[in-house]
């Protein structure tokens, strides 16, 4: 924990500006990891193997969707409350993502299904420039109530 008693360390966040380029794709989950590994190391939160696991790739899908269909700028935020983590990354295209039915045979295009079967929340929101995605974790494996929202700001 931080040694300041009386400062309460929650939320804990990171963020990262990002140009667009495939290069990001790795830093992001590079940014992630190092996120979790603060979360537990610095301040003693309880964080699974399975957040450990999944975090960096949902950053990664969702960095790699921004790459290939808003390009430009992103801006990638995570925090954690202590029992959760919360990504939230802004893109520069007002286009919303559409989800897909599940087609084992279908070659690529599985980001947006592999985000939302890990993901404990997932929401989408126009904004006047570009849109903002929000994905919820657990930091333990405690199953939570999934909600899923593509919504117009």
């Amino acid at each position: 924990m931080p040694d300041d008693p009386g400062v309460d360390p929650l939320p804990l966040t990171v963020g990262a500006a990002y140009e667009g380029s495939p290069a990001d794709i790795g830093e992001a989950r590079a940014l992630s990891r190092d996120f979790l590994r603060r979360v537990r190391a610095d301040y003693g939160l309880p964080v699974s193997e399975r957040a450990l696991e999944v975090l960096p790739l949902v950053v990664s899908e969702l960095i790699t969707n921004a790459c290939k269909y808003a390009p430009g700028p992103q801006l990638l935020e995570l925090s954690t409350d202590g029992t959760a983590i919360q990504v939230s990354l802004w893109d520069s295209s007002p286009a919303l993502p559409l989800p897909r039915a599940g087609d084992a045979d279908r070659v690529g295009q599985h980001g947006l299904e592999i985000v939302m079967a890990l993901c404990q929340g997932y929401e989408v929101h126009q904004q006047p420039l570009g849109k903002r995605t929000r994905v919820h974790l657990a930091l333990t494996d405690t199953p939570r109530t999934r909600q899923r929202d593509v919504k117009e700001a």
